[in-house]
This record gives structure tokens, sequence and C-alpha cells, in this order.
């Protein structure tokens, strides 16, 4: 059977397109979470291939008929759990677009035009986030991605270990530390599970009363680790912790990095894309100090997952960490500063088109226009937070600096713990049953605590408001 003939292409390509448009505007009237059981759409997909082959039209009507009521809608003005992830018209268009070329960026030559685009994007990106020039910007997949490698190059710069070479087994090496807080991401700790380091070797260090990386702490550990003989590697400090959004003080940790000798990464996931607001810039202080960054756009900044950029000012490092070039692959271009080969900073050898999608976004948006959007969810944020601190019935459990608000119902004639956790964990199941918003939860000194994340290009003051009557009517229903 051969490919659609281009006729054919076209005609399904633009009923798809409809499908899509119909399908962002509509969007309120799903509920955000689908309403099936385990299980429910493989028993609906026959459990063989198709033998012969199927019109489009009937592929089409399945995801009508049998996927849309089985997604969980993340582009819904609802979706307020985890960090809201949007695709805007732009991102999407730069996805059909990559497709199209279907280019593999591992190599300047097998697609010059996702090489430079990768390196003009990343740094158009710099500049909106106010970090310093020079650095060296690639795009991967996620965060987490990203962080292993900047923990590879950290590994990497203990020249004297030759890791690289003789590995971590069948010889005797120092205990390998590297530090993160107590609020660090879980890819922070499986990174060092994959390169080696173990769970002991990834040390989680106190925080504060705001969450944030206790840094009197960190000195300690460090100092307690060396006299122990261990070798400390790498700090990874966050901006924008997974439960509270908090930020660490870089610039102290970055002192104490220079210190010890430690490489710093900064993983600013989730809040880096604030630093597109002027105002906001604060985020990123002492960020300048790293060795490698880390910043979603498909967080914050309305760009379709996946898209995560990694800024290192070593990238020889980051390169030594992971280059093997096979004769296949080498080319008369592997020496020229302006044609880099990606493949040699990190894990993919294919690597996909990204760079068009986010560049397509901040032509569309600007600065000015992604700074407004980021900014109106930070102030969604605060005007919840201010109404969970007025309110009798609801407490706020750590501080809001961006666009997560981190609450419980706490009604007075309610006390206890254990009855406290079980009242919020029912609040959210309402609110989530009800399908208009999607929340999710996390717990803070060991408390089950509500998190709301705006973020969503298409919510509104509208549903911002909303939000919080939905929560005040769950709790009503609860305890009347």
């Amino acid at each position: 059977m051969p490919d659609m003939d281009i006729e054919a292409f076209r005609d399904a390509a633009h009923r798809t397109v409809d499908w899509m448009a119909a399908y962002l505007t509509s969007l309120a009237e799903y509920p955000v979470l689908p309403r099936v059981s385990p299980g429910d759409l493989r028993l609906a997909l026959p459990d063989r291939p198709p033998a012969v082959h199927e019109e489009f039209e009937a592929v089409l009507a399945d995801v009508e008929r049998l996927l849309l009521p089985a997604t969980t809608h993340w582009q819904a003005p609802g979706f307020m759990a985890y960090f809201a992830s949007t695709a805007s018209a732009p991102g999407i268009l730069g996805e059909m677009l990559a497709a199209t070329f279907n280019a593999n960026a591992m190599l300047w030559r097998t697609s010059p035009a996702a090489t430079e685009l990768e390196q003009v994007a990343t740094d158009w990106l710099r500049q909106l986030l106010g970090l310093p020039g020079g650095l060296f910007g690639i795009i991967n997949d996620t965060a987490s991605s990203n962080t292993l490698c900047a923990l590879a190059a950290a590994r990497e710069a203990q020249t004297d270990l030759r890791i690289r070479d003789a590995g971590m087994t069948g010889r005797e090496l120092p205990r390998l530390r590297y530090y993160t807080s107590s609020e660090a991401h879980s890819s922070v700790e499986k990174a060092g599970i994959v390169l080696g380091f173990g769970r002991e070797g990834c040390r989680r260090v106190g925080v504060d009363d705001a969450f944030r990386m206790d840094v009197a702490a960190l000195r300690a550990s460090i100092g307690e680790d060396v006299a122990a003989g261990h070798r400390p590697v790498a700090v990874v400090a966050t901006v924008g912790t997974t439960s509270t959004t908090s930020v660490d003080p870089v610039a102290a940790i970055a002192a104490i990095c220079a210190e010890y000798g430690l490489w710093l990464h900064v993983d600013a996931a989730y809040a880096g894309s604030a630093a597109v607001a002027p105002e906001l810039r604060w985020v990123l202080d002492g960020a300048e100090l790293a060795d490698s960054i880390v910043v979603n756009p498909h967080k914050w900044l309305f760009t379709p997952l996946d898209c995560s950029v990694l800024w290192t000012r070593r990238p020889d490092v980051l390169r030594d960490a992971f280059s093997i070039v096979p004769e296949y692959l080498t080319s008369a271009q592997d020496a020229a500063p302006a044609a880099p080969n990606f493949m040699d900073y990190g894990v993919s050898l294919g690597r996909r088109f990204r760079a068009l999608k986010l560049w397509m976004v901040m032509r569309h948006f600007g600065a000015t226009g992604l700074a407004a959007a980021v900014r109106e969810h930070c102030t969604f944020a605060a005007t919840l937070a201010a109404r969970v601190r007025e309110s009798e019935d609801f407490e706020l459990m750590a501080p809001a600096p961006l666009s997560v608000v981190c609450l419980r119902a706490h009604p007075a004639r309610r006390a206890g713990e254990p009855d406290l956790d079980a009242l919020n964990a029912r609040v959210l199941d309402r609110v989530n049953a009800r399908g208009r918003y999607f929340l999710s939860h996390t717990r803070l000194h060991g408390r089950y605590v509500i998190r709301v994340a705006f973020g969503n290009l298409r919510t509104t003051g509208a549903h911002a408001d909303g939000v919080w009557d939905e929560l005040r009517g769950a709790l009503s229903a609860e305890v009347g």
C-alpha cells in the first residue's frame, strides 16, 4: 500500500485542522478529567492491528469516538493541576511543519536549518530571560533529560577520576556526592541513579520556612562529606520547586560552589520562564553564575510538549561527557564553530526539530506578549492567595511568589490532622469530579495540601474566580 497521494493528504489535512480548530474552540465543554476507568480504551480497541488499508475518515472518527472521551484535557482553561502546558496555535503549527520536514537534527549537515535555528531560538530565549551572553544552548525533550546531562557534565569535570573511560565499577573510587534540596524534583535523584551516583550519592538538604534550600545546611553537609573522605561534585538549585514554586537562594549557593569547586546546575524548568516579565527577573538572580541552567518552554511559554532548553557556559565539558563519533557520522564541518553537531552534547543521536515551534511561538507573542501572559497568571494566583488569607475556612500553606497557590480547607469547627487530610482529599475529589477544573495535591510538613496552578494560556479571570467558588462549594457540600 503506498502513502496517501498528495491530494488525499491535502484533503485529510484540511479535515484534521478543522477538527483541531473545533476542539480548541470547545475545550471548556469537556470534563477536564476523562470519565473512564482503567482499561476502558484498550477494551474498546481491536486487539490486533488491521490486516488491510483503512480509510482516514474511519481513523479520524475513532479519534472523536474513542480517544477524545479518554483524554485529559491539558489545553482546557480549567486545567490547574501540576504545571500547565499550553500548546498555543503557533506552537501547534510549528509541530506540524516539523513533522513535515521530519529532519533529524543530529549533525549540522543532516539539517543545517534545524541546527542553526536551534542556536538562534535558544539565544533569543536567553535574551528574553535576561541571562548573560556566551551561553551554549541546546534543546532536549524534558528537564529530566537536561538535568541528567548537566550532572553527567559535572561528573566529567572530575577529570582525575577518568570516569568516562574507566567507569565507576571494578575499581576504588571515593563516594561521589551531589546536593539538592528536600523540595527538589524527583528527576534530580533519578539522574543520580542512572549516572552511578546511586540514591545515596544524592544528599537532600533541608529547607527554610519558605521551602527554599537552607544554605547553612548545604555548607554543613558538604563539610561533613569532605571530612568523611567523600567527593562533592555538584549542587542542583531549584528555581520554582514542584510543590510550592519556591526559589532557592542561587547566588549564595553559587558562592559555596565556587569555594569548593562544584558544578552548579539550576533547575528553573518552571519558574525560569517568569523572567520574561522584567519585574520577575529576580527569580534568576545568581543563575548567571551557574555552570548549567534548564528552562522548559513547554511549561509556561506556550510551546507544545516537548521542549526543554539547557544552557551551559562549559560546553566543552558537556561535549566531553557524551561525544562518540563513528566514522559514518564524521563530516567536513566537524571543526566549524558555527556548525555544532548536537548529537555530541547529550544521550540522543536522533533529535527532533524542536526549535521550529519555539521560534514560531516567540515570533507570535513577542517579548511583550509573553510577559503579559505570565504577569496575568501571577495576578490570578495573588488574588486567590488573598482570598484564602481572608477566608475563615481555608488557609494558605506556603508563600505564593508566582502562579501556584498551595492551600487547604481548615474550617474552624474541624480539628485534628488526620481528619483534615481526609477532608481535603474529599474536597479535591469533589472539584475534580465536577469536571470544570482539574487540581492536584502535594504534602507539606506531612499535611495534605491542594495546589492550584495557573499558567494555561486559555484561563481567564472568570476561570480564576470560578475555581475559588468550586473549592468553597465542595467544602460546603462536605461539612454543611
